[in-house]
């Protein structure tokens, strides 16, 4: 992220774009290298007529709010990116890379009125 000049009621968070780079195992979801899922603010999205494993995704989940934002450079989750499936036998792995980052108003993300 550029230094850009916020208000205090303002805040940054990345774009997530989450892909499977690796299968290692037997997948039984039918999930493929490539196939991919967004994170754009809070919302989840999936390219059109696309689906994704629900075991592989939620074990992203947890980290998912942390690589929005950008923390210390020497914070582990700046700098690793990958995350397994938790099948054993499916060894799925996705990275989780950054896209652009956008500008968010406290009070268009919460129902707590901002104050100082």
């Amino acid at each position: 992220m550029g230094k850009k000049q916020l208000r205090e009621d303002q805040f940054e968070l990345y774009d997530l774009s989450i892909v499977v780079e690796e299968i290692y195992g037997v997948c039984t979801c039918n999930m493929n290298v490539g196939d991919s899922f967004y994170l754009k603010s809070g919302k989840i999205s999936l390219p059109d007529n696309t689906d994704f494993c629900l075991y592989a995704l939620q074990s992203t989940i947890p980290l998912l709010p942390t690589k929005q934002r950008k923390n210390n450079p020497a914070d582990w989750m700046e700098t690793d990116s990958r995350v397994t499936c938790p099948d054993p036998e499916c060894k799925l792995v996705m990275r989780i890379d950054r896209e652009k980052s956008r500008v968010l108003n406290h009070d268009d993300v919460s129902p707590i009125k901002w104050k100082k």
